[in-house]
C-alpha cells in the first residue's frame, strides 16, 4: 500500500503517523517550493551609502522636528536650504539613529538629483529585496519597489530622496508634438504614500520639497550654523586647535557654512605651516585668492561622490537651475549681487525693473510688471539665496552667495556688463543731497557703486568716473548740513 501527501510543507504543516502493513513500503517526498505569500522574509536593511559621522555636530531643534514629523505613519518631510548648510548630514543622521532606536526599520536611501539616479536607486532596493520579476524586461522596476514599499505586511521603512531640486523631474510639464500630447513618466507617482513608511525629503528648492511633502507646513529651513555650532565645527574638524587666534573671525567670514568650514579646516589640514590666521591672510588679500580657496575640493566622505565639495560649484549649481526655470531670476540675482549683501532696498530693485529701455541702463529680458518681479524674488527666497525683512522693504544675501554669484557671472563674461547696470542705475536713483532726501541718501550709500567695482569696469571707465564725482558730491552736501 502507498500514502501519499502532496502538500506544500513549510515547517507549521503537522503529518499523523501513517501506518501499513507488514512488508509495506512508505515514502516520504517533502517539496521545498514556497507559495508566493509564503516567502522568507528578509531582515530589515539600510542602503544609506555613509557611516555615521563621529564629527557630526547636532543642531537639536532641527533633529527634534524631524523625529516628530517622521515619526506619524504615512509622513512626509522636507529639509529645504542652501547647498552645503548640512541637510544631507542631518538625514544621514537621523537615518542612522533611527536604525539604532528601531533595528526592524528598513532604511532606503534614493540620490534624486537625476532620473537616472532615482532608477538607479530603486534598481539597487529591488536587488537588495530580491523582488521577483526585477531581471524581467518586461517589468518596470520602479512599480516593483513601490507595490512592495505599499505592502504593510513588509514592516516599516524610512526613505530618504536626497537633493530632490529638479521639479520637471517629478511633475514633467506636458510637451505638444505632432499635435499629440507628450507626457514623461513622473517619479512621484513612484513615490508612495504608504501608512507604513516615512519620506525624508532634502531639497535646494522649497516650491519642489512642498510639492513632494503635500504643502510648506512639513518644511524646515535649514540655514548656516549658529556660532556656537560653527565653532564647535572648525575645532573638530582641525587636526591642531592648540592656536586658537582668528578662529571666530575665519567662521564669520565663511558665514557658518558647514560646507565652507569643512573644505576650509581640510586646507588648513594638508599644509605644515598653514594656520587658521594665515588662512583668513590668503581669504581676503584678494578676490582670485578667495576664488581659488572657495574652489578647492578635498572631497568628503559623507557627502555623495558626484557632488562637489567646492563651495563656489556647489552653489552654481543653483544658479544654473534658476536661469533654466526662470530666467528673469536669475537676472534679477545677478544685479543683486554688486549690492552691499545687507539692506538691499527692495525700491531700487523695483526702480531697475520698472525702467523703461529708453530710461535704463541697459537693454534686458526682465518682466515689467509688480507680479512678475514678484515671482522673481520668491524664487530667490525659495532657493535661500535671498532673505527679506518681515515688511518686504528691504532684502539681504550672504556675503559668499554675493561672491559666488559674481564668480559665476564671470565665466559667462557677464560681470562687466552687470557692473555697468548696477553703477548707471545707482547714479540714477541716488537723490540730491537736500535735507529731505538725507534718509534715502544713508540707505543708498552703502552701495555705492565705486566701492569694490572699479576693478570690475575699470578705474578710467566713463560710468565709474562720473559716478564716483557723483558720490562725492552727494556726500559732501550731506556733510555740510
Amino acid at each position: 500500500m502507498t500514502s501519499a501527501f502532496n502538500g506544500a510543507v513549510d515547517g507549521h504543516i503537522v503529518i499523523p503517523g501513517p501506518h501499513c502493513g507488514p512488508g509495506g513500503t512508505m515514502h516520504f517526498n517533502f517539496g521545498s517550493t514556497f507559495a508566493h505569500d509564503q516567502r522568507p522574509k528578509h531582515e530589515p536593511f539600510s542602503t544609506v551609502p555613509f557611516r555615521k559621522d563621529p564629527d557630526f555636530v547636532d543642531r537639536p531643534d532641527i533633529s527634534d522636528w524631524i523625529d516628530q514629523k517622521c515619526e506619524a505613519p504615512a509622513s512626509r518631510a522636507a529639509l529645504v536650504g542652501l547647498g552645503g548648510v548640512g541637510k544631507s548630514q542631518l538625514a544621514i543622521q537621523y537615518c542612522h539613529d533611527a536604525r539604532a532606536a528601531k533595528p526592524a526599520t528598513w532604511v532606503f536611501w534614493v540620490h534624486a538629483g537625476t532620473r537616472a539616479r532615482f532608477e538607479e536607486a530603486y534598481r539597487s532596493i529591488a536587488d537588495r529585496l530580491k523582488l521577483p520579476g526585477r531581471d524581467d524586461p518586461k517589468n518596470n522596476v520602479l512599480t516593483l519597489v513601490r507595490d512592495w514599499l505599499c505592502d504593510e505586511s513588509n514592516g516599516r521603512w524610512i526613505m530618504v530622496l536626497d537633493n530632490a531640486d529638479d521639479v520637471e523631474m517629478f511633475y514633467p510639464k506636458r510637451k505638444r508634438g505632432h499635435h499629440v500630447e507628450e507626457i514623461t513618466p513622473s517619479l512621484a507617482a513612484f513615490v508612495p504614500q504608504s501608512h507604513n513608511g516615512s519620506i525624508l525629503v532634502t531639497s535646494r528648492s522649497k516650491d519642489v520639497a512642498a510639492r513632494l511633502v503635500g504643502g510648506y507646513k512639513s518644511i524646515r529651513d535649514v540655514h548656516a550654523m549658529d556660532d556656537g555650532q560653527a565653532l564647535q565645527l572648525l575645532r573638530t574638524k582641525l587636526k591642531d586647535t592648540s592656536d586658537e587666534s582668528g578662529i571666530v573671525d575665519l567662521i564669520k567670514a565663511l558665514d557658518r557654512i558647514p560646507l565652507a568650514i569643512t573644505q576650509a579646516a581640510a586646507y588648513i589640514n594638508r599644509g605644515a605651516r598653514m594656520t587658521v590666521q594665515r588662512y583668513l591672510v590668503d581669504f581676503w588679500r584678494c578676490d582670485r585668492k578667495k576664488s581659488s580657496l572657495l574652489n578647492w575640493d578635498a572631497g568628503d566622505l559623507r557627502r555623495d561622490e558626484s557632488a562637489s565639495n567646492s563651495v563656489i560649484t556647489t552653489w552654481e549649481i543653483s544658479f544654473e537651475q534658476i536661469r533654466k526655470e526662470r530666467p528673469s531670476a536669475a537676472d534679477l540675482l545677478s544685479l543683486m549681487s554688486f549690492f552691499n549683501p545687507q539692506g538691499i532696498p527692495e525700491s531700487v530693485l523695483r526702480a531697475y525693473i520698472e525702467s523703461s529701455p529708453a530710461e535704463s541702463i541697459d537693454s534686458i529680458s526682465m518682466a515689467v510688471d509688480d507680479s512678475a518681479f514678484k515671482d522673481d524674488l520668491d524664487m530667490l527666497i525659495a532657493y535661500s539665496l535671498v532673505k527679506v525683512t518681515v515688511n518686504m522693504e528691504v532684502c539681504e544675501m550672504h556675503q559668499l552667495v554675493q561672491f559666488c554669484t559674481q564668480e559665476w557671472l564671470s565665466l559667462s563674461d557677464q560681470t562687466k556688463q552687470w557692473g555697468r547696470r548696477f553703477t548707471a542705475l545707482m547714479a540714477r536713483v541716488f537723490p540730491s543731497g537736500a535735507y529731505e532726501n538725507w534718509p534715502k541718501c544713508q540707505m543708498l550709500l552703502p552701495h555705492r557703486a565705486t566701492r569694490g567695482y572699479q576693478l570690475k569696469l575699470g578705474v578710467q571707465h566713463p560710468t565709474t568716473i562720473a559716478c564716483s564725482q557723483h558720490y562725492s558730491t552727494l556726500v559732501q552736501e550731506i556733510k555740510e548740513i
